[in-house]
């Protein structure tokens, strides 16, 4: 049996312990783990062409992930212990199940535009603890989370990485890909929010205010909201930081982790109490390292098949269908399996973005030029078609690791719903794309004539 057909057939059977976690009674991160070594080992072994660079490259990607995840987890888990989201749920007065739920989606799609999906997804799902107490209505919200941040991401230039790959390289601009990628996000939203509206029902049961385990810490009310202010400010400028520095994103992190590490040790140095309870160490001894471990072991096995050549295959193989809006759906479904980076970098590597003389000597090559249809459609596809799994994007990744949501009930309970969501906003971006094409070339026969 030739080695990459064994490889296609280990990631399958891994991909099923991590899905089937709770029958088999495996924690999902032990089996990405094994999953990446044993796809890296096969690889090394058999693999024609394998070089140890190329494993430290993927893992030097991989960590800047990990450690922008630990840094944004650090930082939400240090405005929770101070108390700080009580400015928020406060003013979120509403115990009815459908008003709340339009609330947080609204707020999370509006919020992952600004922030990114991943990060507004660990916020949101830290604040979801402070408004529901019962865990299986919080966890129809927080599948909510995911989609409504996922579809938010997509349509923003630093909503979502593939969007911000697309927009560093030039294939898209900031203000083509918000004006013509808003309306089929929203709908990708929108779809799915209607639906389960109607699948919940009744009043949600608040948690308590204060753990029992805290109820001798001291915070007060203008300690809470400076830390809740300087935290979200630090999530909020990371984007900033990326675009004046140009360094990676999770220094950004590191960067507003390390300002409230020092406002913390001042802050609560006079009372050794708190200072025990809230510094950063303590506050790291609450962050849940299995979700980062099992977040290295599937984005490291995902990493080996792009390496090993199966993702180039299946790009190749997407492009004999010749249709660029039934090939980016596609493309947007096979990343709720597959990391959605590696794919719309081999979609980027695969297609050059047109110049207007490649265009003037074939037509056909207007959708590939710079904020061309395919462009933009493989933002939204790539951006939203993660929700359809709940490990298909680093939002679902994240909030399964914090809320411990099972893979299949996150399948029968919002899989469907978030297809409709991506094939409606997929048929009302072809819509608009179709219509822009007819008016680009009624234009174009009257400069001609």
């Amino acid at each position: 049996m030739s080695y990459f057909i064994l490889m296609i057939i280990l990631f399958v059977l891994g991909y099923a312990f991590i899905a089937l976690e709770h029958p088999l009674k495996i924690n999902k991160s032990a089996s990405a783990l094994l999953l990446a070594v044993v796809l890296w080992s096969v690889f090394a072994l058999f693999g024609d062409g394998f070089e140890h660079s190329e494993i430290i490259s993927h893992l030097g990607e991989t960590a800047e992930i990990v450690f922008f995840l630990l840094g944004a987890m650090t930082i939400v888990e240090i405005i929770d212990s101070h108390q700080g989201f009580k400015i928020i749920t406060e003013k979120i007065n509403t115990t009815n199940k459908r008003k709340l739920l339009w609330i947080i989606s609204i707020l999370t799609f509006f919020m992952s535009a600004v922030l990114d999906n991943l990060t507004t997804a660990i916020v949101m799902c830290a604040l979801l603890r402070k408004l529901i107490g019962d865990k299986h209505d919080r966890w129809f919200f927080c599948g909510m989370v995911i989609l409504a941040a996922n579809s938010g991401g997509a349509w923003s230039p630093i909503g979502d990485v593939t969007t911000i790959m697309l927009w560093i390289k030039g294939n898209v601009t900031a203000m083509k890909i918000i004006l013509e990628t808003f309306i089929p996000s929203l709908v990708s939203m929108l779809v799915p929010l209607t639906i389960i509206t109607f699948v919940l029902k009744g009043e949600v049961k608040r948690p308590e205010a204060i753990a029992k385990s805290n109820h001798d810490i001291q915070i007060s009310t203008k300690q809470s909201n400076l830390i809740f202010f300087l935290g979200v400010g630090s999530l909020l400028f990371v984007p900033v930081f990326k675009t004046i520095t140009h360094l990676p994103p999770y220094l950004g992190i590191f960067l507003g982790l390390g300002v409230l590490w020092v406002v913390t040790e001042i802050m609560h140095k006079s009372n050794s109490n708190n200072y025990s309870k809230l510094n950063v160490p303590a506050v790291l001894s609450k962050i849940d390292m299995s979700s980062i471990l099992f977040f290295v072991g599937i984005l490291m096995a995902v990493a080996c098949l792009q390496t090993a050549g199966h993702l180039d295959l299946l790009s190749k193989s997407l492009d004999k269908i010749g249709n660029i809006y039934i090939i980016n759906i596609l493309i947007g479904m096979i990343s709720a399996i597959v990391d959605n980076v590696p794919l719309v970098a081999a979609a980027i590597g695969m297609y050059p973005v047109a110049t207007p003389e490649m265009i003037e000597v074939n037509p056909e090559l207007y959708h590939f030029a710079v904020d061309g249809a395919f462009w933009e459609f493989l933002a939204y596809c790539a951006g939203t078609g993660g929700s359809l799994l709940i490990i298909g994007s680093a939002a679902g990744v994240a909030v399964m690791g914090m809320e411990k949501i099972d893979f299949i009930w996150y399948l029968k309970k919002i899989s469907l719903w978030a297809l409709l969501g991506y094939l409606a906003g997929a048929g009302v971006f072809v819509i608009i794309s179709k219509f822009i094409l007819h008016t680009y070339t009624i234009l174009l026969n009257i400069n001609v004539g």
